[in-house]
C-alpha cells in the first residue's frame, strides 16, 4: 500500500479495511490438528508433516527448543506460530501489492496537493521512494496502531498468542468501531468460516501457512531482481525486473538517516 489519505484517522480505517478483505477467508475457530492451545514441539513436528510431507519439520536454528522471554515451550511455540503466520499474511499482501502497483494506480488524488500515487512507469520500490515522507510515516503508525491491538487482546477478554490463543487469530476491531470509526475485523470479517466444516477450516489453515511461505519467496524474489539483476533468471526472461538501485532495508532512505 503506497498512498495516503489526507487524515490520519481515514488511513488507519483504510488499512484495516483492506487487511481485512485480503484474510476474509482465515479461519475464526480452532481444531485440534493444526491450532492446538498450548502447542509444543511435538505439535510443530505433526504440523509440518501436513503442511511439506517432503521437507517436513526442518528447523536448522533451533528456534523450537528455545525459551522466548522465559515463556517456556508453549509460549516460545505460540510466538513462532503466531509470527510465521502473520509473517506469510503480509507476505501475501506485499506480493499482490507489487504486480497491482506495477500495473495500475488508483486514479484520485492522493496528496494534499492533489496530485495521484507515482507512475507504473516506476518499480514498487521506486514508487516507494517518490511518496512524501508524511505518507511513510502514516503507513508506519497504521502498523504501529494493528501491532498494538494484537498485543493488547488481552483487554478484550482474548487470550495473548503465546498465553493460549490460536496462532493468527487477530483481535476484533469491535472497540474501534464502537468509538473511533467503522473498520471491518481482520480476523474473518465476513463471517465465511464460522460454518464452514471444522475439517475445512484445518485444510484452509494449512492452505494459508503454504501461501504465505511461498508469497515471501515470491515477493522477496522480485526485490532480489530488480536489486541484483540475474539473481531470478525467470523473472529477467519475462522482462518484469526494473533495475532498482536504491535499499529496501532503509525505507526512509530519501529523507533522512540515524
Amino acid at each position: 500500500i503506497l498512498f495516503h489519505s489526507n487524515i490520519m484517522k481515514s488511513s488507519l480505517v483504510l488499512l484495516a479495511s483492506s487487511i481485512g478483505i485480503a484474510s476474509a477467508f482465515a479461519p475464526a475457530t480452532q481444531t485440534k490438528s493444526s491450532v492446538q492451545l498450548s502447542e509444543t514441539k511435538a505439535d510443530l513436528e505433526q504440523l509440518a508433516g501436513d503442511l511439506n510431507p517432503i521437507v517436513k519439520f526442518w528447523d536448522p536454528m533451533g528456534l523450537a527448543d528455545g525459551n522466548f522471554y522465559d515463556m517456556g515451550e508453549a509460549g516460545t511455540v505460540g510466538f513462532l506460530r503466531h509470527s510465521e503466520i502473520k509473517h506469510g499474511r503480509v507476505a501475501m499482501a506485499a506480493f499482490v501489492g507489487y504486480c497491482v502497483q506495477s500495473n495500475f494506480i488508483f486514479p484520485w488524488p492522493q496528496h494534499l496537493d492533489g496530485t495521484t500515487g507515482p507512475s507504473v512507469d516506476l518499480s514498487p520500490e521506486q514508487q516507494w521512494d517518490a511518496i512524501p515522507e508524511a505518507a511513510k510515516w502514516q503507513i508506519f503508525f497504521a502498523i504501529g496502531f494493528l501491532e498494538i491491538w494484537d498485543e493488547c487482546s488481552n483487554l478484550q477478554g482474548l487470550p495473548h498468542y503465546t498465553k493460549g490463543r490460536m496462532p493468527g487469530k487477530y483481535p476484533s476491531l469491535q472497540p474501534f468501531r464502537d468509538n473511533v470509526h467503522f473498520a471491518l475485523d481482520l480476523f474473518d470479517p465476513f463471517g465465511f468460516s464460522k460454518n464452514r466444516s471444522e475439517e475445512k477450516k484445518a485444510r484452509g489453515r494449512i492452505a494459508e501457512v503454504n501461501n504465505g511461505r511461498l508469497a515471501q519467496l515470491g515477493i522477496f524474489g522480485f526485490l532480489a531482481a530488480d536489486k541484483m539483476p540475474g539473481s531470478v533468471p525467470l523473472l529477467d526472461s519475462l522482462g518484469v525486473t526494473i533495475p532498482y538501485d536504491g535499499n529496501v532495508m532503509i525505507p526512509f532512505e530519501g529523507n533522512f538517516h540515524l
